[in-house]
C-alpha cells in the first residue's frame, strides 16, 4: 500500500490496517469485540478477542500485501500458536472460568492499492 506521496507503508501500519479491517469485518458478521492486542503478563498475546454469540474467538490477524509468496496463515507456526494460547489462557483466568465454549481463528488480509482488501476467515485455525 502506499502513501499519498508513493512511497511504501511499513509492517506495522500494515498490520495494524489489516486488524481494523479484521474487527470491522467481524463486526459486519455479527461478532462483537472485546479486546485488540491484548498482552498477558507471561509473554501471551491476542490480536483480537471477539464473541460470536456464545462462541469467544482468539483471532490472530495477518495481513499480506496481494500476491505475496507466503500466505498469512502459514506464519502462524508453533511457536505463534503457544503465545495466542497463553494470551488465551490469561483471558480466560480473567473471566474466572474454561467452561465457555472457544476456538482459535485466524484472519488474512490481503490488501492491493485501490482494491477493497480481501478477508479469508479461518475457523478453528489450530
Amino acid at each position: 500500500m502506499a502513501t499519498p506521496d508513493g512511497g511504501f507503508r511499513d509492517r506495522i501500519w500494515l498490520g495494524n490496517y489489516g486488524e481494523q479491517v479484521a474487527c470491522a469485518w467481524l463486526r459486519a458478521q455479527g461478532c462483537r469485540i472485546l479486546a485488540r492486542n491484548y498482552r498477558a503478563r507471561h509473554k501471551g498475546e491476542v490480536d483480537i478477542i471477539a464473541r460470536d454469540g456464545k462462541l469467544l474467538l482468539f483471532v490472530e490477524v495477518k495481513t499480506r500485501r496481494e500476491g505475496a509468496k507466503i500466505r498469512g496463515f502459514d506464519a502462524v507456526g508453533k511457536d505463534k500458536q503457544r503465545l495466542i494460547e497463553r494470551g488465551a489462557n490469561s483471558w480466560l483466568r480473567r473471566l474466572g472460568t474454561r467452561e465457555l465454549p472457544w476456538r482459535f481463528d485466524v484472519i488474512e488480509i490481503y490488501v492491493e492499492d485501490g482494491e477493497k482488501p480481501r478477508i479469508n476467515w479461518i475457523r478453528d485455525a489450530f
